[in-house]
């Protein structure tokens, strides 16, 4: 959606008559249906004065095209800027340009982050040179105009009153700033120079129009780059029912349109391969031609998986396949072809940071596809705000006309395929009641340990193995390490044990980290993932009193999200309070002594607990 087009000698006109940020304004209410904050409005006035004077040069030819703020199809990503024309050669080109009021930035350790100062405060944000070059790649993969018809898109970032301080040029951001370079305060004239490099001629074939226009679907190069990837990397390859659930969906996806609707939910426990059919999907619906993308709430999931078909810790040209379960508040109806959802258990009522966006996630998912997929296991929901459940699924999908399917996923990949240690898990925690009362012949590796210290340092060593040893621990601590670096947050005194929560420098990377064994993750970096030996410390929250397994959600840390406000919630409604809190912390603990493909070993803060699940062990 093109809001405010013009010839360059039109926009220098508009800035010459101090009336560019009241008609961008008027052009945005227009074509977007909304307004926006004063804040935005100064600085279209301030930055476009900035273009403005680079753009002051009869070199650049009076009929090349200036657009401002055009939307992205099929997103909510704005372009700050473009410049369409023609460059020596004859070649259609668009420049992207990134415009930033900022003054200072600070280094961050998290690939493409930056911290600066907004009007709300200090907080992380991408990279100016990340986001122009993500959005020029996010057009180049996806829109049939630009990748057809060879229109070249030249990316940059522009921060016109930045001085160079070391900090946003750092060359831990080299990667981006070399395919978006960066102008700073007093590189105008380097700015120009770069647009006339591609900009020698007019546009003289209306080089946005054709852009806005354009069909939104996967290009061939992007389709069979993902299909590359994911041929004969074993982490990728199916057997027996996870083939099944692929093919159907696959068939799914192929007949599923406005009028035929389908919603497949595929239901399957702990490491039976649901992500590894998930991203199958995600390669083979692109490869079809049909828009998809890979959905989760965590971002964990997402990050880890990317990386793993990528090769690489850092953003590609492929990680506008991978979306937050928020990103659909705003789409249109049948927008997309497919959507796959992964831990679709986690899906959350409302969106955003402060959770008041949009109406209901599984709802908004369903209807902004044709078709779309829920891998599933309500075992696995750890917060008072997950709504992932069959029923709930089923009742937007009849809402939506859309024709529901269901299989399930059996055959175990994770515990050493040991269906029996799950069972066992499942009759200990009391979630459910199974045959399965001790360990006897199963074979999975599964260890009380007597200390937190013996815990840590078998991780350690089977973490010289293969980087695939982790810490992790119920948030029963709270994360002080987080402002404050010096200080370690699960300390055991008397055994000199002091580790810190997993750091922010690796992000939802942390499992994937060479480093983070020496620190801890929590369910919120693990969940959906996994290793292939886990180390669980067990906190107070659940505790066995007279051999019942019980919970005290007055031992969880307080900086701990996942049940916020459940005092409140007892008030209100102390049977339901009381179960649901206790099937959170069940679950929570349930994940994370699944997460081990080989061996999981666990250490318990009270003894009577411990005595109890080591009585379970023994015939």
């Amino acid at each position: 959606m093109i809001v405010y087009q013009a010839t360059k000698e039109k926009f220098l006109d508009d800035v010459l008559n101090n009336e560019i940020e009241n008609i961008v304004l008027k052009a945005f209410k227009k074509n977007l249906n909304k307004s926006t904050s004063l804040n935005e409005i100064k600085s279209w006035k301030n930055s476009l004065q900035y273009m403005n004077n680079v753009l002051f040069d009869p070199s650049i030819p009076e009929t090349c095209g200036i657009a401002i703020e055009f939307e992205i199809p099929q997103t909510c990503k704005r372009v700050d800027f473009i410049i369409t024309g023609q460059n020596g050669d004859k070649i259609d080109n668009a420049i992207i340009i990134e415009l930033k009021q900022w003054s200072e930035a600070e280094l961050t350790n998290k690939d493409a982050v930056v911290i600066t100062q907004f009007h709300g405060g200090r907080s992380e944000t991408t990279h100016p040179s990340y986001q122009a070059w993500s959005y020029a790649t996010l057009l180049e993969g996806f829109n049939e105009t630009v990748y057809e018809e060879n229109i070249q898109l030249k990316p940059c970032a522009y921060l016109h009153n930045y001085y160079d301080d070391g900090i946003i040029t750092n060359s831990f951001y080299s990667d981006y700033i070399e395919k978006a370079p960066l102008f700073l305060k007093g590189d105008a004239i380097k700015l120009r120079e770069f647009i006339k490099q591609y900009v020698k001629y007019g546009d003289t074939s209306k080089i946005l129009y054709r852009i806005d226009a354009g069909k939104i679907k996967p290009s061939k190069s992007l389709a069979d780059g993902m299909a590359s990837m994911i041929k004969g990397n074993q982490e990728f390859i199916m057997i027996d029912e996870q083939k099944i659930v692929y093919e159907t969906a696959l068939a799914l996806a192929k007949r599923s349109s406005d009028r035929n609707k389908n919603v497949l939910i595929v239901e399957g426990g702990p490491g039976t391969g649901k992500s590894v059919v998930a991203v199958n999907l995600l390669v083979e619906i692109t490869k079809l031609g049909l828009l998809t993308q890979y959905v989760t709430k965590n971002a964990a999931p997402r990050a880890v998986y990317e990386s793993k078909l990528t090769g690489t810790l850092k953003k590609t040209v492929f990680s506008n396949m991978f979306k937050g379960s928020g990103s659909f508040v705003t789409s249109k109806k049948n927008q997309w072809d497919a959507l796959i959802v992964d831990e679709a258990h986690r899906l959350n009522a409302k969106s955003g940071l402060f959770k008041n966006l949009g109406d209901n996630q599984i709802k908004e998912i369903i209807e902004a596809s044709k078709f779309s997929i829920f891998f599933i296991d309500e075992d696995q929901r750890v917060t008072l705000d997950d709504i992932g459940e069959k029923q709930e699924i089923k009742k937007w999908a009849s809402g939506a006309n859309a024709t529901v399917h269901e299989l399930e996923l059996f055959s175990q990949f994770r515990c050493n395929g040991s269906d029996g240690y799950l069972a066992w898990l499942d009759d200990t925690l009391e979630i459910r009641e199974t045959a399965n009362k001790n360990l006897s012949g199963i074979d999975f590796d599964f260890r009380i340990m007597d200390s937190v210290t013996q815990l840590r340092d078998l991780i350690f060593e089977k973490n010289k193995i293969s980087n695939k040893a982790r810490l992790v621990a119920g948030y029963c601590w709270d994360w002080k390490s987080k402002t404050n670096s010096k200080v370690y947050d699960i300390v055991f005194a008397d055994e000199n044990f002091a580790m810190k929560w997993n750091l922010t420098t690796d992000g939802s990377l942390w499992i994937e980290s060479p480093t983070s064994v020496n620190e801890i993750g929590c369910i919120h970096t693990c969940q959906g993932l996994e290793a292939h030996y886990i180390g669980v410390i067990v906190g107070e929250d659940l505790v066995v009193r007279n051999e019942k397994v019980m919970v005290n959600p007055a031992k969880r840390s307080k900086m701990d999200s996942s049940i916020k406000g459940y005092k409140k919630y007892i008030e209100a409604d102390p049977v339901n309070a009381k179960k649901k809190l206790g099937s959170i912390i069940k679950n929570t603990y349930r994940t994370l002594m699944t997460r081990g493909m080989k061996g999981c070993y666990v250490f318990f803060i009270d003894k009577e607990t411990e005595k109890f699940f080591k009585s379970r062990i023994e015939s």
